[in-house]
């Protein structure tokens, strides 16, 4: 399976903070690989968004992985706290928890509010959900089309020793602390993938895994039904990201989340998990750390491709390079 070699299709299949950061880095490595006159790229590049983590909150409708990834292709994220707008200010949040409204412990700004009264009104007026997500993207010059992976409300819920929570509540509440018994996404066996997903991986080049939460990020994409299968039958070649080096995670609790659906928090470990599409699997292809070269054996063990590549996304710079080197692996 070889990527086109000119004007590429790729497909990249993003959540959390750790899939903006990847997505950043593939379109300026694109930028730079396949360079139109205008100093973009002459590749279409598509992501397809978790929506997982949506919730209703005061009675509007949040999306913080397509925010994330919108604000971060706009340039206009907070990259030191990894969420929300820059510039941010609090006065509506602050006005809420003081009328007892949402949850004081999860705080959203003013500009972050404005998307989300917009995305709420829009849905009320009868947009879907790709609509809308096209709507708050036409604001900025993207150069990449965000997808959400389904247009069906399945929001991620947590069984937890204190009981049945909505995946934020503990992620961001309690940080994972709470042993997680397991994760669920009602409604998702029934939800359908979002136009336009199932003939952009049916029509790429490459299809890329970033180095997101297996369990809460790429997760709930995969179990879109028919997602999954349209990765397998793809014609072009698929490769995965680790979110693990040295047995840790890049960001987030994503360890805690492995632990609970009873996956090793090891690159080799989410390997496996993925599996190679010759045996059923997704991948072809798995980038692993340099700190996780002596695990290259064990990927290939599962039919996977291993590549050593370093994983760090650090800044734009080696978040492009890193792009660039799943582009090669795909080729």
């Amino acid at each position: 399976m070889t990527a086109s070699p000119s004007d590429p299709r790729i497909v990249v299949l993003a959540g959390g903070v750790g899939g903006s950061k990847f997505v950043l880095g593939v379109r300026d490595a694109a930028r730079r690989r396949w360079p139109d006159a205008d100093g973009g790229t002459r590749a279409d590049i598509t992501v397809i968004a978790n929506t997982g983590d949506d919730l209703w909150l005061s009675g509007i409708r949040l999306q913080p992985d397509v925010d994330s990834m919108i604000y971060a292709l706009a340039g206009v994220n907070d990259a030191a706290r990894g969420w929300g707008r820059a510039g941010e200010s609090e006065r509506v949040a602050a006005e809420l928890h003081a009328w007892g409204s949402g949850w004081p412990w999860f705080t959203l700004g003013d500009l972050d509010l404005g998307a989300h009264i917009a995305r709420t009104g829009w849905l009320h007026d009868g947009l879907s959900v790709t609509q809308v997500v096209a709507r708050l993207a036409s604001r900025w010059p993207l150069g990449v089309r965000v997808l959400p992976m389904t247009d069906a409300e399945v929001d991620t819920h947590v069984e937890t020793e204190q009981g049945r929570m909505h995946f934020q509540e503990w992620w961001t509440r309690h940080r994972a602390s709470l042993p997680a018994r397991g994760f669920d996404s009602p409604g998702i066996a029934h939800a359908a993938p979002a136009p336009g997903v199932l003939e952009a991986l049916a029509a790429a080049d490459m299809i890329l895994f970033a180095p997101s939460n297996p369990v809460v990020s790429l997760g709930p994409i995969l179990a879109v039904p028919g997602i999954a299968d349209a990765v397998r039958a793809a014609g072009g070649a698929v490769v995965g990201v680790s979110p693990i080096i040295a047995g840790a995670p890049v960001r987030g609790m994503a360890d805690a989340c492995l632990a609970a659906v009873g996956i090793e928090a090891t690159a080799a470990a989410v390997g496996w998990h993925y599996g190679a599409r010759d045996a059923g699997g997704l991948l072809d292809a798995w980038l692993i750390a340099e700190e996780d070269a002596a695990l290259a054996p064990e990927v290939e063990a599962a039919g996977v491709r291993a590549l050593v590549r370093p994983l760090w996304m650090r800044d734009l710079e080696t978040s492009a390079v890193l792009a660039d080197a799943a582009f090669d692996a795909a080729s």
